[in-house]
């Protein structure tokens, strides 16, 4: 199975807050909406290969939410991330013929602050929080560009999309056979992070990071705060355009799972930067240096 990444949600007490965080860092925001759950709402940083980043709060300060109860409460950032499909119902059988817990197709909706509704189907996948391991299936209803569009300036930027998405797991060998069985990811490359302090295996033909902490750290904290989980969202940028820079914050530079990554000035709301910019077309590259996964 190809994925495909759709979005990637970052949660948060106050959405406002998410979005001047977003925006002092170059990345233009559009508010979403509120989801038909009635206690949540969202905004969108849309680029032009069609995935965005979400962030998501609840729209009374506080309130208990169906999604995300804990990282919206807790100021937890990043916590989801959601793959498109074609045919969600025989994604959804192939997966469940394949032992992974299955919970859907289900259909949602939420209302655009023009009052345009926009309405898609979801699959759950695993146990916990939707998309924090495995990620979640999204397919539209109504058609795409209601649910996003790219915002601001972003349709033309030489950043095309959410390419790679970091997962922080306590058991790297466990994970890697979650999606070995149910996406046929193949045996992942292992490497390290310095600013993870964590090891990471890498695959081939998968858009995913899995990073488990070496021994304690802020990874290791944040694992026992919130579980497995998305840690850092990478953006891809398009290689071509290497001299036409996009124009965001950077906060400091590195490398994960052998690609060279510039980390943008977004903290909040976890203190620390989460996301990265990496050239798009290394996305496949693995370092010869790196031994694979037993």
């Amino acid at each position: 199975m190809d994925l495909r990444i759709d979005h990637v949600t970052v949660a948060g007490r106050d959405l406002d807050r998410l979005t001047d965080a977003f925006g002092d860092a170059g990345l233009p925001v559009e508010y979403g909406g509120r989801h038909s759950n009635g206690v949540t709402h969202m905004a969108v940083v849309g680029f032009r290969d069609g995935s965005y980043v979400e962030l998501i709060s609840t729209v009374e300060p506080g309130a208990e939410s169906p999604w995300w109860n804990d990282p919206i409460r807790e100021d937890g950032g990043p916590c989801a991330w959601a793959v498109d499909v074609d045919d969600i119902e025989a994604v959804s059988a192939d997966l469940r013929g394949r032992g992974v817990p299955v919970d859907g197709p289900s259909t949602h909706e939420r209302t655009r602050a023009d009052d345009t509704l926009v309405e898609w189907d979801l699959t759950f996948l695993g146990e916990g929080d939707a998309g924090s391991t495995l990620p979640f299936l999204i397919s539209d209803r109504t058609p795409r560009d209601r649910r996003v569009r790219p915002t601001g300036d972003l349709a033309s930027s030489p950043i095309v999309g959410v390419d790679t998405v970091v997962l922080g797991v306590p058991d790297l060998d466990a994970a890697a056979r979650r999606f070995e069985t149910a996406f046929d990811a193949g045996r992942p490359t292992l490497g390290s992070s310095d600013r993870l302090a964590a090891t990471t295996a890498s695959f081939p033909d998968a858009p995913v990071v899995l990073a488990a902490p070496d021994d304690g750290g802020w990874l290791a904290d944040r694992l026992a705060a919130f579980g497995p989980r998305p840690v850092a969202y990478l953006l891809g940028v398009d290689g071509d355009d290497a001299s036409r820079r996009p124009e965001v914050d950077i906060d400091a530079a590195g490398s994960l799972a052998g690609r060279a990554v510039e980390w943008l000035s977004v903290h909040h709301p976890v203190g620390r930067p989460y996301l990265g910019l990496v050239d798009a077309r290394t996305r496949r590259a693995q370092s010869t240096r790196d031994r694979v996964c037993e």
